[in-house]
């Protein structure tokens, strides 16, 4: 009989030790009477921020929506240039051109896939630029220690995308505190997901979260009194909140775990025909664990067989789209292409057992 299929991820697994006291959570909202913008909301984004080291939380409806308002915070507008990656599924191209911007593409270093800081540097020298969506990919802190500089002398405003970073730090400092407004995404595969569709948006400029927040209800500035342009209804709700304050302290062990799968990765593939990330501290979060290998589909075929589910993040540049109808095809990524072709994802989340990771462990270096 063949060994069981080693999930990339299951979310059985993961909220089935909660199930009760999640189960309790919803049942206290029902009879609450609050639904949406309830005291729960309010207490979770207070929660966030001090997770987070920043002044404000606001919750929004989902991670694009909170990338989105997050830009408008700053002041992105229709005709804007946004620098991005084009490596991470479109979320931060999707949510420049809501806000009627352009997005100016900026490839990622060959090593871990992060937004290179030179050609960074070469974009911001093309015309004006208005901010830089700085992603930290696959739970691994981008390089602030050059962007920040960079975009600050420049007057660029950093807009982090922390969808897949919850809990990443460095130098004392959290995922979400490096820029001047930062996005984060609660879907439930994430490391700090919800059991459903959320968001929220962190800063602590003052005036970048009063906007946020008017944003995220019709850009109101009092009941029935839309003032800003681009407001939307975007609202976390009552539910997702409390399930979320009920697993936000479990989030720092959970990400302990998967960077210690991650690191076993790391250290004990051994397998020349597979370049693995570099091992790593609280820097990285292991999110999702990509590997690198020329014979990509060959390689999955074999761990398939062998019982170990994988996954492709991401197989298509943002500006290799289909929805764009060949509007970039003068754009030249080189690295963002490449690994496109290359990238392949293992199994990596909280609940996988050692013996499953020794499983994953073997097949890779008997390919």
């Amino acid at each position: 009989m063949p060994a069981p299929l080693i999930p990339v991820n299951s979310l059985v697994r993961h909220i089935a030790p909660l199930k009760t006291v999640l189960s309790a959570d919803a049942a206290s909202v029902i009879d609450s009477g609050y639904y949406v913008l309830g005291p729960g909301v309010a207490e979770f984004e207070r929660a966030f921020a001090a997770y987070c080291g920043t002044a404000e939380c606001i919750g929004v409806a989902n991670g694009t929506d909170a990338l989105e308002l997050a830009l408008k915070s700053v002041g992105v507008g229709v005709g804007d240039r946004v620098a991005v990656a084009a490596n991470a599924a479109m979320y931060g191209t999707t949510a420049i051109l809501a806000c009627g911007a352009i997005p100016v593409f900026v490839d990622v270093d060959s090593v871990d896939a992060l937004l290179d800081v030179a050609l960074l540097a070469e974009t911001l020298g093309t015309g004006a630029i208005k901010a830089a969506i700085v992603t930290h990919l696959y739970g691994r802190l981008a390089r602030f220690d050059g962007i920040v500089e960079l975009c600050r002398s420049r007057g660029v405003a950093i807009v982090e995308d922390c969808a897949q970073a919850h809990g990443a730090r460095s130098s004392g400092r959290v995922a979400g505190s490096f820029g001047d407004v930062a996005a984060f995404s609660f879907y439930p595969t994430k490391n700090l997901g919800a059991l459903g569709d959320g968001g929220a948006i962190v800063t602590s400029n003052a005036e970048v979260g009063q906007r946020a927040r008017q944003l995220r209800q019709y850009g109101w500035t009092a009941k029935y009194t839309n003032t800003h342009v681009g407001g939307r209804n975007s609202r976390l709700d009552e539910i997702q909140a409390r399930m979320l304050l009920t697993m936000l302290p479990l989030l720092d062990g959970w990400n302990a775990r998967r960077r210690d799968i991650a690191n076993r990765y790391s250290n004990e593939i051994r397998n020349t025909s597979i370049a693995v990330p570099a091992s790593a501290s609280e820097e990285y979060v292991a999110h999702l664990y990509v590997a690198h290998c020329e014979r990509r589909d060959a390689l999955r075929t074999h761990l398939e067989g062998l019982g170990v589910q994988t996954d492709i993040h991401y197989p298509v540049p943002d500006h290799r789209q289909p929805c764009h109808r060949g509007a970039y095809d003068h754009v030249d990524l080189p690295v963002t292409e490449k690994l496109a072709t290359t990238a392949l994802t293992l199994p990596c989340f909280p609940e996988l057992t050692d013996e499953e990771v020794e499983r994953v462990i073997d097949a890779c270096n008997r390919f």
